[in-house]
């Protein structure tokens, strides 16, 4: 059953930080009350002019975070009544990568990786093809480039990272494993929710890329107990290092 609101939602304040967009605070602002069960099931969303009131935003804004919103299945927008808050039990599980915005967020999803690529490292390890091994190679030579280059944006290393954990995704052989990543996409990568400085981020690569050493190694000798260590270790390392850049941003 639908149900209206009987008083009035308050959003939180959009504070426009330079890495994030318009849309995505206003994702964050629009699914803070329902994360917080101020907003139920089948209560209704205010409309689009008060949305746009209390945010300060325009309406291509609103109607941007609205879409991004019934992606992840949070609402459901009903044409000529309105948007209401979805009922979990009608909708199927999804990762909302829309509101994955913040460090706190990346951090978060560190932890789901770590579940999910242990045994993909292992999978990797007993299935992968020569053609796979050098798919991994590839990405990870790509990585040291960019290590040893002079770059003026630390970001362009997203993709090589991002491309590195696909690629030993697709050598488990299990298409589930590969939607998986695909899915997260570089949402998956940690520093993409982060300001660092060149010198910090050339010392980040170089540790980074020991330990993507490291699991290639496993990888390529086919030993999954090695390889499942060498994630394991990898993404555990991530976390240390978000947490403490977390510490140092605050």
């Amino acid at each position: 059953m639908m149900m209206e609101t009987t008083s009035r939602t308050v959003f939180p304040a959009i504070t426009r930080r330079s890495s994030r967009t318009l849309a995505e605070e206003a994702v964050e602002a629009l699914a803070a009350p329902i994360h917080s069960g101020q907003l139920k099931p089948g209560d209704k969303l205010p409309t689009e002019s008060e949305i746009m009131q209390q945010l300060g935003v325009s309406r291509t804004v609103v109607r941007e975070a609205v879409s991004r919103l019934q992606a992840s299945g949070l609402v459901e927008t009903r044409h000529g009544i309105g948007t209401f808050v979805s009922d979990p039990a009608d909708t199927p599980l999804q990762i909302p990568l829309s509101a994955v915005t913040t460090a706190v967020d990346a951090l978060r999803l560190l932890e789901l990786r770590e579940a999910v690529e242990v045994e993909a490292a292992r999978l990797a390890a007993q299935r992968r093809s020569a053609a796979q091994l050098h798919e991994i190679r590839q990405a990870l030579d790509t990585l040291r480039s960019l290590e040893a280059a002079t770059i003026s944006d630390p970001q362009q290393t997203v993709d090589a990272d991002y491309a590195f954990h696909r690629a030993m995704a697709d050598a488990t052989g299990n298409p589930y494993f590969q939607e998986f990543l695909k899915h997260l996409g570089r949402a998956a990568i940690p520093r993409a929710r982060l300001s660092i400085d060149l010198k910090a981020h050339a010392r980040y690569l170089r540790s980074l890329n020991k330990e993507h050493e490291r699991l290639y190694q496993a990888i390529a000798a086919q030993d999954a107990d090695a390889a499942a260590k060498a994630v394991r270790f990898h993404l555990g390392n991530s976390r240390m290092r978000l947490e403490r850049a977390l510490q140092t941003q605050r």
